[in-house]
């Protein structure tokens, strides 16, 4: 995504006119102080723990969240800047893990380091060597790293591990304490996930970006793919390998039933759904929830294509087997890159005097389906409406979609000439006459030959930061994008090759289809998106009531105009939200340099932190014991940005404390 790399002159007439602050100091790095034996509170997996991106630490409060300041500052030195000859830039979109005292993180390139919790100081660190001259279809990106522990394999190398799926899709086994390498797990601690998918044009087709899940004596995978090159991309299949040896123990091909369609040499259909979102497990049911994405391409398959059978849907699967149990469709025959992009978020929740246990999905709609995570049944009420049909030859379109009811509708969904934003009569003028050119009937108006209004588009609602929950209060908080997009089918004897191509935006090869394709973001001459502001904003939601609480908007134009401005637009991010018990959410995402701390009760901000880079992470949370007894609550995002996202690249992990 490109949205803000033309997003600057715009503003520059506005800044002669505003008196503001530039209090703010660029930070200096400082160096990790000296390991040590750490007694802390543990954030173990992904996402914390069920995916809730909660931290019952409440030591930093309402009252002295202020205070907070920086308390050390890892640099990894891992950033890849196409300026600087990389195929691809990097993405530091890493969460770190907490156990048995130690930090773990991995950088862009899959380095994984143990940090000490206090000081930050470096414990051990590995390096997988990928190689970094590929095309990887989804940047280089590592958001988070696995911890396995099983005590009672004495004799094994690694009775406690640290698990990490790389760009190069292989699958690593570190033992916690040292970094070494599992020597019983594979092929001397690595797995080859390339084997059994399918062949690859290049390398870095088929990758992975998010964090394997353990549960049990399993480690999970699924993988990332490039979208819209070519009919029978690799195969979608997720994986469930032996932890302790590396086995394959099962695998749930994403094909639908009685598929006889184009296999891989191991028997996985190609071209199916991907699983390139983070997954999460409840262990009391022996379950695993898995985000699908949409078949390949997204915006064109004929009648008769059934891959999209488990296609943008939450799919619960027994661990132990792989074995569906439910699955629940966000999307019908998704035509919009409407995949599910986050980790489903675990909770149970108090209805009729009854805790339900239920799981809450977020989409790229901006609407949040909350389902019981025993049977897939929706919780609150949703409606299958009609939904825009088009006349393009061969192509089938669902009649209905689902949408939950309006408070968990958080995107906003319609766009009319008359809604042109600008910052002048002229160029909210173009933003008018451009739309008024869109083909638009609504949030599921399907592409055709002519340019089709996408609104949310491909990178609206909510993404792979996922949502926050408090789980004693039931509220959820997302960060949600509200960015317009437009995009066309182009036939296939038309079709500039990526040689020729000399529009703008993403030009989709979709090869075997009738047609290829073309996506763009809907901007004014001066750069900003014809759609109104806030572009980003957070959302706090009542699950006892299914109420919507309040909403924000996120960020500043500080880093995308000319000069220096904290006007308070609410501009596009990603990266996800974390909640503490001291009632305060915490969130970076947005596309100025800040981590920010907002009222759980009131969405009022009332702290930021300046970052050194982009701060396109999900934070986390946790409590450190002193000699004394005494407790240290810290907050620790990764600011390095994201090269596609036009933010500031950098390799900082920060750690902030109350001193």
């Amino acid at each position: 995504m490109t949205y803000r790399h033309t997003l600057v002159w715009g503003f520059l007439f506005i800044s002669l006119l505003m008196v503001f602050s530039c209090s703010d100091r660029p930070l200096k790095a400082r160096s990790a102080g000296t390991a040590q034996t750490r007694e802390t509170s543990s954030w173990p997996e992904y996402g914390g723990g069920q995916g809730q991106r909660y931290a019952a630490a409440g030591e930093i409060t309402r009252d002295n969240v202020r205070d907070l300041k920086v308390a050390w500052v890892y640099r990894t030195g891992d950033i890849a800047d196409p300026k600087e000859g990389f195929n691809v830039g990097s993405a530091f979109e890493n969460t770190p893990l907490l156990v048995d005292g130690k930090m773990f993180i991995c950088s862009p390139f899959n380095r994984v380091v143990a940090l000490d919790p206090a000081s930050g100081a470096e414990i051990w660190n590995y390096d997988p060597a990928i190689d970094k001259t590929a095309f990887y279809s989804n940047q280089f990106v590592c958001r988070g790293v696995a911890y396995y522990a099983n005590e009672t394999t004495s004799e094994t190398l690694c009775g406690r591990a640290i698990f990490t799926a790389t760009n190069d899709a292989r699958l690593i086994a570190l033992d916690a304490e040292t970094g070494a390498l599992c020597p019983n797990f594979g092929s001397a601690g690595q797995v080859s996930l390339l084997q059994g998918v399918g062949d690859t044009r290049w390398n870095g087709e088929y990758q992975h970006t998010s964090p394997p899940l353990v549960i049990g004596d399993l480690v999970i995978v699924g993988g990332s793919i490039g979208d819209n090159v070519r009919r029978q991309p690799p195969s979608g299949v997720v994986r469930a390998y032996h932890a302790q040896t590396g086995a394959l123990v099962w695998a749930f091909d994403l094909a639908p039933p009685n598929y006889d369609g184009p296999m891989s040499g191991e028997g996985f259909a190609l071209g199916t759904p991907n699983v390139w979102a983070p997954m999460v497990a409840d262990l009391e049911r022996g379950l695993v929830f898995i985000p699908t994405g949409n078949p390949s391409p997204d915006y064109y398959r004929e009648t008769g294509n059934r891959l999209d059978y488990y296609g943008s849907s939450v799919v619960a699967l027994k661990a132990a087997t792989g074995e569906v149990v439910w699955a629940y469709q966000t999307v019908h025959h998704d035509l919009w890159d409407f995949d599910l992009p986050a980790q489903p978020t675990l909770i149970d929740l108090e209805k009729g005097g009854v805790r339900v246990p239920a799981l809450v999905q977020p989409t790229k709609m901006g609407f949040l389906f909350v389902l019981n995570r025993e049977t897939g049944a929706p919780i609150f009420e949703v409606e299958e409406r009609p939904v825009p049909q088009v006349d393009v030859p061969g192509l089938m379109v669902s009649a209905t979609q689902p949408f939950p009811p309006k408070a968990l509708q958080l995107s906003a969904t319609e766009l009319n000439p008359e809604d042109a934003w600008g910052l002048t009569f002229w160029d909210k003028g173009k933003c008018r006459k451009m739309l008024k050119s869109l083909r638009f009937e609504g949030m599921y108006t399907v592409a055709s030959e002519d340019w089709t209004l996408m609104f949310p588009g491909n990178a609206g609602g909510s993404n792979w930061g996922g949502v926050a929950v408090d789980p004693e209060k039931e509220i959820v908080i997302a960060n949600v994008m509200n960015l317009p997009w437009r995009v066309r089918l182009i036939r296939r004897a038309e079709m500039p090759s990526r040689e020729t191509y000399d529009g703008h935006g993403e030009l989709m090869q979709m090869e075997g289809y009738p047609f290829g394709g073309q996506r763009e973001l809907v901007m004014s001459p001066l750069g900003i998106p014809c759609a109104p502001p806030p572009w980003g904003q957070l959302v706090a939601v009542s699950l006892a009531t299914g109420e919507k609480l309040w909403d924000v908007p996120l960020g500043t134009i500080r880093d995308v105009a000319p000069v220096p401005l904290n006007w308070k637009l609410g501009v596009p991010g990603i990266g996800g939200p974390l909640v503490t018990g001291g009632g305060l959410v915490f969130i970076g995402a947005a596309g100025d340099n800040y981590i920010r701390a907002f009222d759980l009760a009131t969405g009022e901000e009332l702290w930021k932190g300046r970052l050194p880079a982009g701060g396109q992470a999900t934070p986390m949370s946790y409590v450190v014991k002193g000699p004394e007894g005494q407790e240290k609550q810290y907050v620790v995002i990764a600011a390095g940005g994201h090269e596609r996202a036009g933010t500031k690249l950098g390799d900082y992990i920060m750690a902030y404390a109350i001193p």
